[in-house]
């Protein structure tokens, strides 16, 4: 899949109460790396239009895999565009870590084969926006080709896959 990849620090200020990462906090992890992923890659911009053009989000939907821990090492945000429209795209996330970058080497936690630990999946609708009028605006050419070469599947969330078992 060509997902970009970005490294995310934590903060010491994302965990709660609960000695862990709060769940909202996967969020801002999510908007960091979109920020970063389109706005510092080889120099090109999700706009050829900046200061007059931006996105909105439309909707987040987020799955916690596993709880994750303030750690030094920052996490892996993995995403991809999986789906197309005119004037909005979906983009799919993978918020993933080391086991071993966990406090006390991850012992707890279930890596998969690469040792790469899934702590969320999520998916959220971008759409444009011309800032001028306040309205959506189609997706240009370059946006479009741009998104295109980094598309993938669907996130696989559970809800997803229990609807279409039973649809």
């Amino acid at each position: 899949m060509p997902a970009r990849e970005v490294l995310v620090p934590l903060r010491w200020s994302d965990m709660d109460a609960y000695g862990h990462v709060n769940n909202v906090q996967y969020v801002r992890l999510m908007e960091d790396a979109r920020i970063l992923g389109f706005r510092f890659r080889s120099g090109e911009t999700t706009s050829d239009a900046p200061g007059r053009t931006g996105t909105i989000v439309a909707r987040n939907e987020v799955e916690y895999l596993a709880p994750l821990e303030y750690q030094y090492e920052p996490v892996t945000v993995r995403f991809w565009a999986s789906r197309l429209s005119g004037a909005s795209f979906d983009l799919g996330y993978e918020i993933r870590g080391r086991a071993g970058d966990a406090p006390g080497g991850g012992a707890t936690l279930r890596p998969d084969a690469e040792g790469w630990v899934v702590y969320a999946r999520a998916e959220s609708t971008i759409v444009l926006v011309d800032l001028g009028t306040g309205r959506p605006r189609r997706m240009t050419p370059q946006e479009k080709t741009m998104l295109e070469d980094m598309s993938g599947p669907p996130v696989e969330l559970r809800r997803r896959q229990r609807e279409q078992a039973t649809g």
